[in-house]
């Protein structure tokens, strides 16, 4: 599969955006919660979201730490809800930031990839371990036909503290950027590029024409559509972009009870696909 699923749903959609999923209770309206346990709260939440956008979205990104604080009803959750989205005809990237080494990497891939897991389509991964931190992801996601997304430049404030430190010459995210054209061997390795550093973004496109790109920060967090469209390829492609509470709290947004939550977030999705399809067409064109 590497990212050609991945590709062909942005394709058939005319959407380059993906739904994460970050529950929190407090983001789940209240006729929702009210007499439901956790974990049931917490699914039919997702299910909904997906059921208003599975038609227009490729993808969804659950992130595993807000369902994991719920603990085991959380964690059943979670696999619900992966694997609903599975159902739905959607890509799944699991955001789970994973970085260890040797056969603790190899037992974390094996639980997202292997048959005892929920069906995710690709993960997350921390490479500042370095190569024996990647390498049991990548090895799974060709065994078992999946995708791993490498953390490059991160969306956060404080990521220069150690990602724009000097590296022989060049920045450290530069120097993961090289080793990720070589872990990208198999087409099975794309790299996280925050929204909210633009230049850096255009960097890194520059150095990896070829890889597919996951950019958070869009959104709540500030990163325009603008500056999204400069991790598209030469062709508007090879981007994906994420967008949580910005697509999951528009509700919060409105006011209002939370009975139309569904809807606001059709309407967030379509407004933010939008956005994005035209800054990425008007770059295309220069």
């Amino acid at each position: 599969m590497s990212f050609s699923l991945l590709r062909e749903l942005i394709f058939q959609k005319n959407n380059p955006s993906v739904m994460g999923l970050d529950p929190r209770l407090e983001y789940i309206p209240p006729h929702i919660r009210d007499g439901k346990s956790v974990g049931d709260a917490l699914f039919e939440f997702g299910k909904a979201l997906i059921d208003a956008t599975a038609d227009i979205l490729p993808a969804v990104k659950p992130q595993s730490a807000f369902y994991e604080r719920y603990g085991l009803e959380g964690v059943a959750a979670l696999d619900k809800t992966i694997r609903y989205a599975k159902s739905a005809g959607l890509y799944v990237i699991l955001d789970v930031k994973r970085g260890d080494i040797g056969s603790t990497a190899e037992a974390y891939a094996e639980a997202y990839f292997g048959k005892y897991s929920a069906g995710a389509d690709c993960v997350t991964v921390n490479p500042y371990l370095g190569s024996d931190g990647v390498m049991p992801f990548i090895k799974a996601a060709d065994k078992y036909n999946k995708a791993v997304f490498v953390l490059v430049k991160t969306s956060n404030p404080s990521s220069g503290e150690l990602q724009d430190t000097d590296c022989g010459g060049r920045t450290l995210y530069m120097r993961v950027a090289e080793l990720a054209k070589k872990w990208n061997a198999t087409g099975r390795c794309g790299i996280v590029a925050g929204a909210t550093y633009p230049a850096q973004l255009a960097e890194l496109r520059c150095e990896l024409p070829d890889m597919f790109f996951l950019v958070p920060g869009y959104g709540a967090q500030g990163g325009k559509a603008e500056d999204v469209a400069l991790a598209a390829d030469e062709r508007g492609e090879g981007v994906i972009v994420n967008s949580s509470r910005g697509l999951m709290c528009a509700w919060m947004a409105a006011g209002g009870d939370g009975r139309d939550f569904a809807k606001l977030t059709r309407e967030a999705a379509e407004k933010m696909r939008d956005e994005l399809s035209a800054a990425i067409m008007e770059r295309v064109k220069k």
